[in-house]
């Protein structure tokens, strides 16, 4: 697929755009917020190749994957990062089973589901312009696959209303008490001796309203909460909307060869309810040593992850501790780069990494264990969305911020999750306050109708 052809038109809002095909089979957004570094949305349907993995399949999915894309091939430098190739859902429990054999699947979900497209609209947030984009094995193929892309856009009227009532008829938390037991017994484990934190996530479960969408949820969130990698996935019976704040791995072609990047959240505290208390207690988390001692944890462990695969040497760690703030939240985020060694793919890169340690704990392995005996199967909730070019690059999400959506006879079911990294000093009141923190944007989208 190495010829390219890019058409440029007019700005068009890339959500708006995607609502037309929100129930096309393997319809998939990825939507920034336009901020520093999220310069690209991208929306890509009806791929070339459509592959899906049932849970507990131990096959080696990420070589799979390799093979679907070939050598790498160069993208056009007048075009965006992705120029196509593949993209989609990579379940939390595609990585490493600690366990043994893999768990029983969440919920029917997947543990990958991954498209390879050959048409893909851009959405330049900086130039406010649409980039369509086709490939092919000639340039009249690629002509044509362009043009298809191009087409999407007059097809845009067809998206839905705003739905302007709570998008939920029901929404109920885990039981307080259970939460604040399983952060207890880590701890518990912490000083055993087991291990340095372990993420453990809390269950949110309820109904969309009738008439309500999984992609109505998507728009209100990116508008009241706007973050760099929301994405929507359909799939047969479920969608997915992420409303994530966190890079897991990039790797971009240079001409020194690959570049990894990782970016770990660690740290969260409130937004506060006025300008004074914001700054105060944006203060309090980058001077508190429990939170940077938590983030310090990760970063350790994504190095090591990165090693792997990695130049020897070439690991470093250029940011540590900066600030990021969120809607509902402020976060603590670091920056974790290397040079990937010759012979070694983006998607090797991804495999050494899978899952993010932002969301297992340290010793990962470990982390695992404690998590497989404390949640029921995450399925797709803090796995990742990736794409993968063909020019070698690759960018994904942690898929925290995330509701699975699953389609029944009478309606649509609706799950999300919201965690922390618990370690040693953690206290059970502190850290399930911290799950309703982080599950605020959500639940501000699905209970609060929106005003005529």
């Amino acid at each position: 697929m190495r010829f390219i052809t890019l058409l440029r038109t007019e700005w068009r809002d890339p959500q708006t755009v995607a609502a037309a095909y929100a129930d096309e089979t393997f319809a998939l957004g990825l939507f920034s917020d336009g901020s520093a570094g999220a310069r690209w949305s991208y929306l890509a349907i009806r791929p070339h190749i459509a592959m899906q993995r049932a849970a507990g399949d131990e096959r080696d999915s990420f070589s799979q994957l390799a093979g679907l894309l070939g050598p790498a091939t160069p993208n056009r430098p007048d075009g965006p990062p992705f120029q196509g190739g593949l993209a989609g859902l990579c379940g939390y429990e595609l990585g490493e089973h600690p366990t043994g054999a893999g768990p029983a699947p969440h919920d029917g979900w997947p543990d990958l589901a991954c498209g390879l497209y050959l048409s893909v609209l851009a959405f330049d947030h900086r130039d406010r312009e649409v980039v369509a984009i086709g490939r092919g094995d000639d340039q009249a193929q690629a002509n044509a696959r362009a043009r298809e892309a191009h087409g999407w856009l007059a097809d845009h009227h067809d998206q839905r209303p705003v739905f302007r009532a709570p998008l939920v008829d029901s929404l109920e938390a885990e039981a307080p008490d259970l939460y604040e037991a399983a952060v207890a017994s880590v701890v518990r484990r912490i000083a055993q001796g087991e291990m340095f934190q372990a993420n453990i996530a809390r269950r949110w479960r309820g109904r969309l309203a009738e008439g309500a969408h999984p992609i109505d949820l998507l728009g209100r969130l990116s508008s009241q909460s706007p973050a760099p990698f929301a994405a929507y996935l359909r799939l047969p019976s479920r969608a997915l909307v992420s409303n994530s704040p966190e890079r897991f791995i990039s790797v971009t072609p240079t001409e020194q060869g690959l570049i990894a990047q990782t970016q770990p959240i660690k740290g969260t505290i409130a937004r506060g309810a006025d300008a004074a208390e914001d700054q105060a207690l944006a203060e309090t988390l980058a001077g508190s040593a429990k939170d940077r001692a938590e983030n310090l944890m990760i970063v350790d462990l994504m190095r090591n992850d990165l090693a792997r695969v990695c130049i020897p040497g070439s690991v470093t760690t250029p940011q540590l501790f900066a600030a990021m703030r969120l809607a509902n939240v402020h976060h603590l985020v670091s920056t974790v780069t290397g040079r990937v060694a010759p012979g070694r793919s983006a998607l090797d890169v991804l495999a050494a990494a899978f899952p993010a340690g932002s969301i297992t704990g340290a010793p990962k392995l470990q982390a695992m264990r404690v998590i497989a005996d404390l949640e029921p199967p995450r399925g797709p909730f803090y796995g990742a969305m990736i794409w993968a070019g063909f020019d070698g690059g690759l960018d994904s999400s942690v898929l925290i911020r995330t509701a699975a959506c699953v389609q029944d006879g009478l309606g649509w079911r609706i799950e999300a999750r919201a965690g922390g990294g618990i370690v040693a000093d953690s206290r059970p009141a502190d850290e399930l306050a911290e799950t309703e923190s982080k599950f605020a944007a959500l639940r501000r989208a699905l209970t609060v109708g929106l005003e005529p």
